[in-house]
């Protein structure tokens, strides 16, 4: 039988395929668009089969929030070039998928694999970028942050979409949460996070045979300096907070003014809004880290 232009527009304009593939389609199910699309989708499966060795070293961190910001979601999507990921279609289907896990998915705290059940949920929208697009296509990543009070969460993504940031602030009121300053301070941070990549939220969280070490460094270093025990000692509890300003988010020197510590900027944003402003959490995700 004939296949119209018409038809062939159509099915372009639901599936995103190419004009020539959706002929074939066409042809091969003889006009009938429904089977057409299936046709489509197996011919992607076979196409992610055939593609599936190829590196994906480029892609995008996407991202989607509540409108009341109380959750938030950061997704790593993976290609073969940096062309294919700022292209309409990936960064459409990015934030297709970053918008359902954050409607559908538990917070996790921390970045996590998509599980055996995910993946299986977006394959037939991966394996239609691949179609589309013409390149190995993978999932990486995802996390998602949610506060359980009062409070927001705060994101930031790197202009190139390369590292995505969120952080959890939490307040004493509703109407606190939605300041316009909480909402700075926690965009702030969110890039400090970002430029710094902290170890942690405040000291307390680094694992106890890491400070440990830490402190034997600093005192094998004062000892090898021929300083006596007491000096030594003073002069480990310095190394110490020193290494904390380093790794741990809340006394790290705020990068847009270093005359003062996050755990500073925080209390000022408190004094601001007239309650109390506390940092919980915080994720940073950068493409194509283990």
């Amino acid at each position: 039988m004939g296949i119209t232009a018409q038809q062939v527009k159509a099915l372009r304009e639901k599936t995103g395929v190419g004009m020539m593939d959706c002929k074939k389609a066409l042809v091969q199910c003889d006009g009938d668009e429904e089977a057409s699309v299936a046709y489509l989708r197996e011919k992607g499966l076979a196409t992610a089969q055939k593609k599936s060795g190829r590196a994906t070293s480029e892609g995008w961190i996407g991202f989607a929030a509540a409108d009341n910001l109380t959750a938030a979601t950061i997704i790593e999507l993976k290609c073969e070039t940096d062309f294919v990921a700022k292209n309409e279609k990936f960064q459409k289907t990015l934030q297709s998928i970053a918008d359902d896990l954050n409607k559908n998915q538990a917070a996790t705290s921390a970045p996590v694999e998509f599980s055996e059940e995910l993946t299986t949920q977006f394959t037939p929208t991966v394996n239609e970028l691949i179609t589309v697009l013409g390149e190995n296509t993978q999932l990486g990543r995802f996390c998602k942050l949610a506060v359980e009070g009062p409070g927001i969460i705060g994101s930031y993504i790197h202009a190139n979409g390369k590292i995505g940031v969120l952080v959890a602030l939490e307040t004493e009121s509703e109407a606190g949460a939605q300041k316009d300053a909480l909402k700075v301070t926690a965009k702030d941070i969110a890039m400090q996070i970002a430029a710094t990549n902290p170890a942690c939220l405040v000291p307390a969280d680094l694992p106890q045979d890491v400070i440990a070490k830490e402190k034997e460094i600093y005192l094998n270093q004062a000892k090898e300096e021929g300083k006596p025990e007491n000096i030594a000692e003073k002069i480990v509890i310095g190394r110490l907070n020193k290494y904390y300003k380093e790794v741990c988010l809340t006394e790290q020197p705020f990068i847009k003014d270093d005359s003062k510590s996050i755990k500073a900027l925080v209390k000022e944003t408190s004094k601001a809004l007239g309650e109390n402003i506390k940092v919980t959490g915080f994720c940073r995700m950068a493409l194509g880290e283990a």
